[in-house]
């Protein structure tokens, strides 16, 4: 029995090791940004903060890897849910957004954040800056909903 049982820890860490290698695009990091929201829209400074801890990792392209996005298969699952976040909504490129598109993205922010789809529920247990408390969220909804009517007038 012993010796199944080192046969099976030898052939996981070889598995392990395995899919280290296994090819994964990273998704780029830009910092020279000259679209970017918080360039470009004038907001409480709360709200960029808040913006930038609980939001910008994934919906734009100033990610801040963490040590562990560099391991498979955790980097798959991380690098997936970048690609998604820039893809669905990415604060780089906002200047570049219609008005329209911009209205529905907001109303999905307001949405998102108090019915806390947003952020995902296990990114602020790696990410404590990214707890956002029901004022926060509160806070958040309010200045979109409040960017949203700006946006019309």
């Amino acid at each position: 029995m012993r010796k199944w049982k080192k046969i099976f820890w030898y052939l996981l860490i070889g598995i392990f090791i395995l899919i280290q290698l296994y090819p994964v695009n990273q998704p780029e990091v830009i910092l020279n940004n000259p679209n970017d929201l918080l360039k470009n829209v004038d907001m409480p400074d709360n709200i960029s903060s808040f913006l930038k801890e609980a939001c910008y990792d994934c919906h734009s392209n100033e990610t801040v890897y963490p040590w562990y996005a560099n391991i498979s298969p955790v980097k798959w699952m991380v690098y997936d849910h970048i690609n998604e976040g820039r893809e669905e909504l990415n604060f780089s490129e906002w200047n570049t957004i219609s008005k329209i598109d911009k209205a529905e993205l907001l109303d999905d922010i307001a949405t998102n954040v108090i019915e806390k789809e947003m952020p995902l529920k296990f990114y602020p247990i790696m990410h404590p800056k990214a707890k956002l408390n029901e004022d926060d969220r509160q806070a958040i909804s309010d200045w979109a909903e409040m960017y949203l009517e700006e946006l019309f007038d």
